[in-house]
């Protein structure tokens, strides 16, 4: 079974990355650039796509952001929930694509079915073909925002949806969601849906991480900064 390669040697060297078909909770305070630690762990390696769910970032302005982290363009996809509103007649792409707002989870679920649908028929980038089936990381960005917008019996349903697809496809998914917003109930609830969390918090300045739920990884917390799209474990 594919591996997806984290670059945290503390997960790669105890089990090979993330297995194919992992789902994991990102748990952090606002500010505790939680957001540059999931794109880390989602861009893309030679031979994988990524897609980007966005409800706080234009498109653009994720793309640049793993441009500059050394990504190839070709193989990273956003659906954008932000852009349509001032943009009404924006145009969808293969790789880049527009819903009106982030309440509309039908169009989402649709846009993200079509994306996995051109990456496994070979039409999403201009690349060789690889790895069957196409190793996919997927992010959503954030569930705290999509929470604003609709219930959480009815946001439950859809990630349940979003983790089944991703499991079924072998893919692998990381989803953001403010630690200090939400009651234990949400929490909790979310953390049904989920193979591992990472939480993050920040002391004097300072950004930390655990990981649990990963057999053979300890839940120590780990200081990390993150560079060029790459996580870097500091002393």
């Amino acid at each position: 079974m594919y591996c997806y390669k984290t670059g945290i040697e503390q997960i790669d060297s105890v089990c090979g990355g993330f297995e194919a078909g992992t789902n994991i909770l990102i748990l952090a305070p606002p500010m505790s650039y939680a957001d540059q630690l999931a794109y880390a762990l989602i861009k893309p390696l030679q031979g994988e796509y990524s897609i980007v769910l966005s409800t706080n970032e234009r498109a653009a302005e994720v793309v640049d952001y793993f441009k500059v982290a050394g990504a190839d363009k070709r193989f990273i996809g956003v659906i954008d929930a932000i852009t349509k509103s001032s943009t009404p007649s924006i145009a969808d792409t293969t790789r880049l694509m527009f819903v009106s707002s982030p309440t509309d989870l039908t169009g989402i679920g649709i846009k993200f079915s079509n994306m996995i649908e051109t990456i496994f028929e070979g039409d999403f980038s201009e690349g060789e073909p690889g790895l069957f089936p196409p190793p996919v990381r997927f992010c959503v960005n954030s569930i705290s925002t999509l929470l604003m917008y609709r219930r959480l019996e009815v946001l439950y349903q859809f990630l349940h949806v979003l983790t089944a697809k991703l499991k079924k496809i072998e893919g692998v998914g990381i989803y953001l969601l403010n630690s200090e917003s939400f009651d234990e109930k949400t929490l909790s609830l979310i953390k049904q849906l989920m193979t591992c969390v990472i939480e993050v918090k920040m002391e004097n300045n300072i950004t930390y991480f655990r990981i649990l739920g990963i057999r053979g990884v300890t839940g120590e917390w780990l200081r990390f900064t993150v560079t060029k799209g790459q996580v870097v474990i500091t002393p």
